[in-house]
């Protein structure tokens, strides 16, 4: 007989705690939103003082009306207001964008930038073989077109009004000719208008298109150098308030045409430049 015991294998089913539900999710959530807070601070911190006021300004105004915003109508999270104070920043902006350009040491004679009473004045002026437009046609050529389009770009990026003013010099037209400096210096800046709003000023940021002639000749006593003709940019300063200085109402509109009166009449007819 065999007395070998049977092996009995015993087999016992685990029993699980009870059900906790979904909480610890929650609390898993609530660590990785706060990991992710934690790196976008630790990314402000080592940014540049502009972006670090414009994401402030984001949250103090989500609707973007304040000056300093992160997101507004023009995309640029570098908005600042110029005033007469802060202008030559502007210019120095400019002139750093400019100096990009494939060919700036060829062109940068016919640039100048001049903080005025009025604002930032920026002219083009012509060569003899034509600079940035084609001899007596308001088309503009390749070097006009890449340069305005440089200018476009950033002056969109700023609140301040912009207008264009087109020049020529004293050498007239055929007598026959049914056009002449007057139509040639207002297509011109139109011509101006026209690019730099397709590439980023707004529709309502020139605020005057204007043509000359030969009426404010750069060179009074040349009046046939190239120089006098030439486009020109105002970038006009942004009054904050309708209050001036002294704290009387004034209009934005009418100080910026005190600025041009002072700008104008600076600007002696017989004076060498």
């Amino acid at each position: 007989m065999d007395k070998t015991r049977p092996i009995v294998i015993i087999k016992k089913k685990g029993g699980h705690a009870g059900h906790h539900g979904g909480a610890w999710k929650v609390a898993y959530a609530d660590f990785v939103t706060a990991m992710m807070a934690l790196f976008i601070v630790l990314w402000l911190l080592n940014t540049s003082k502009k972006i670090q006021e414009a994401v402030a300004g984001y949250f103090k105004d989500p609707a973007g009306w304040s000056k300093k915003i992160g997101s507004n109508m023009t995309g640029a999270g570098d908005n600042f207001i110029l005033t007469r104070d802060n202008m030559p920043k502007l210019k120095d902006q400019l002139q750093a964008t400019i100096r990009q350009m494939d060919d700036f040491e060829k062109l940068k004679s016919h640039i100048e930038m001049t903080v005025t009473a009025e604002g930032l004045r920026i002219e083009l002026t012509e060569s003899p073989a034509g600079t940035f437009f084609d001899n007596g046609s308001a088309k503009l050529n390749a070097d006009g077109q890449e340069l305005l389009v440089m200018l476009a770009r950033e002056l969109a990026k700023i609140p301040n009004r912009v207008s264009i003013e087109g020049h020529t010099d004293s050498r007239p037209y055929a007598a026959s000719a049914n056009y002449g400096n007057w139509e040639l210096s207002a297509d011109r800046a139109n011509a101006a208008r026209r690019l730099m709003q397709a590439n980023g000023v707004r529709s309502d940021q020139v605020t005057q298109v204007r043509g000359f002639a030969d009426q404010r000749l750069r060179k009074p006593e040349d009046p046939f150098d190239a120089s006098n003709r030439r486009i020109s940019l105002v970038v006009q300063y942004l009054v904050k308030n309708d209050e001036d200085e002294s704290g009387s109402n004034v209009s934005t509109e009418t100080k910026q045409d005190t600025a041009e009166h002072t700008a104008r009449k600076a600007e002696s007819p017989v004076t060498k430049k």
